[in-house]
């Protein structure tokens, strides 16, 4: 079971488009890597190679 992780200030940004974007901070602070190639992932995982660095 996943763990909930509240959100806070410095975890996400706003994209131009609108869309959320969440930050190397928050990523950390979750614990894992979910593998969707997110653009501040501090696991090192490659979304075209589907491998972590």
């Amino acid at each position: 079971m996943k763990k909930h992780v509240p959100i806070e200030d410095g975890d996400y940004y706003l994209t131009p488009e609108g869309y959320r974007c969440f930050t190397e901070q928050y990523h950390l602070k979750r614990g894992y890597c979910c593998q969707s190639g997110c653009r501040h992932c501090p696991y090192g995982f490659n979304k075209n190679t589907l491998k972590k660095k």
